[in-house]
């Protein structure tokens, strides 16, 4: 067979085993065994064992259940509860203030945890039924939740970003600070957007008529809730920026605020303990079982000669080298609405890079393009997880095709900032470049 026919074999088996919803790890896992026994024998697997001990060998991957963590205690530990009370407070008399404070949230939230369901499942408790109590629009208050909780994919800490990281072989360290500003852009296009609406059409988002008394006295007191964030968000990314700790190291460190923050909130106990570890191994888990597929899959497609084959048709391409990134990310899209995006980043980042080197863009620039690729892939229909978090908590009488709405206008921000990014790169790589090493 040759490898044309063996390559389109391979993807022909792969979507086919998907449909019938068999899972990403195991669809892939049978697949590498399979072709693996088929094309070279027993003797190959030896060889493929050998590279996933290498893979579980990552030091890496240690940051991954350290992260997931961290995220996992600040969920239950009060605090997000404390800062949507305080944003409350300061946002309420802005156009569509309720949705700018819950962007606000989102963008602490990333930055403290990198778990988009952390955001996307702690907004849809608090700000969902708080902005339907004051007439918003249904539609304005889901995609505001949204998109705002897909923010975790970019603003670090981010357990996704780690795993590209890991995945291109690149600097963690990098990758994270690169996605600080990419990640701001992201929410100020939020952000205007709401302002811009509420004002245009102020009956999407009615302001309240009547405000209780509120002093400056309380709101300055309110603010006291942003302590411990910020302090988990200097202890984390400010540690690997300034160069004093891998992120690894400052994961840990992040772990440490976290069960801080949960003593002094008075929810740490046994029940939260429990809950914790639960949420690690069944995250963690996930994650490493997709990673051993799929490292074991693409070893096929690289050994039957597939990442040579895709490098020389581009190269044969009269194509300017734009487009063929438009091509790219817009393959990355159209992946993400039927699999999951830590799927698409270990099946196209080995495939992808070679291309990207011929190129000639930077790898880190292409990096923060691709997680801004997931994010729409996480809010786009039929399958975008986020839209899974928003139903379980959506109230009685709005259904799944308002949720589909409501993420349109967001999504088309998304790709306006992934516009902006690749004409400015220097929006995502003027903070890496200036970090101590």
């Amino acid at each position: 067979m040759s490898s044309e026919l063996v390559l389109a074999v391979m993807f022909a088996s792969l979507v086919g085993l998907l449909l019938t919803g068999v899972p990403l790890a195991f669809t892939l896992g049978a697949l590498a065994l399979v072709f693996t026994l088929t094309l070279w024998g027993e003797a190959a697997l030896a060889v493929t064992v050998l590279n996933l001990y290498d893979t579980m060998h990552s030091e890496s991957l240690l940051a991954i259940p350290l992260y997931v963590m961290m995220a996992s205690v600040l969920q239950r530990s009060g605090v997000i509860e404390s800062l949507y009370k305080a944003m409350e407070l300061w946002s309420r008399r802005l156009p569509g203030g309720l949705a700018v404070g819950t962007i606000a949230i989102c963008t602490i939230i990333a930055a403290m945890t990198g778990i988009v369901g952390a955001a996307v499942a702690a907004m849809g408790m608090l700000a969902l039924p708080s902005m339907l109590k004051r007439n918003y629009q249904p539609e304005l208050a889901i995609g505001t939740i949204c998109a705002g909780g897909t923010l975790g994919i970019l603003i670090p800490p981010s357990v996704i970003t780690i795993v590209y990281a890991v995945t291109a072989q690149a600097s963690i360290g990098q990758m994270f600070i690169a996605g600080v500003v990419p990640g701001l852009l992201l929410a100020s296009l939020y952000i205007g957007y709401i302002v811009l609406r509420a004002a245009l059409n102020p009956a999407i988002a009615p302001r309240p008529e009547e405000i209780e008394d509120i002093t400056w006295g309380i709101r300055i007191a309110a603010l006291k809730s942003l302590v411990l964030p910020m302090l988990i968000i200097v202890g984390v990314l400010g540690t690997i920026y300034m160069g004093i700790a891998t992120p690894t190291e400052a994961a840990a460190v992040g772990v440490a605020l976290a069960f801080v923050s949960a003593i002094i909130e008075r929810r740490f106990g046994w029940e939260l303990i429990q809950d914790v570890g639960m949420d690690v191994v069944k995250v963690t888990t996930m994650i490493l079982w997709i990673t051993i597929g799929a490292r074991a899959f693409v070893a096929i497609f690289t050994g039957t000669g597939g990442a040579d084959f895709l490098l020389g048709f581009i190269q044969t391409l009269d194509a300017d080298r734009w487009i063929v990134l438009a091509v790219m990310l817009a393959m990355l899209f159209f992946l993400g609405m039927f699999l999951d995006e830590i799927g698409i980043i270990l099946l196209c980042v080995p495939v992808f890079l070679p291309v990207i080197d011929f190129l000639g863009f930077d790898r880190l620039w292409f990096g923060i393009l691709f997680l801004v690729s997931a994010q729409m892939a996480y809010i786009s229909p039929p399958f975008g997880y986020t839209l899974f978090y928003m139903k379980g908590v959506l109230p009685a009488g709005i259904g799944m095709g308002t949720v589909y709405r409501a993420i349109i206008p967001f999504m088309l921000l998304q790709a306006l900032g992934i516009l902006i990014c690749a004409l400015f790169p220097e929006l995502v790589l003027w903070l890496p470049n200036s970090m101590i090493n």
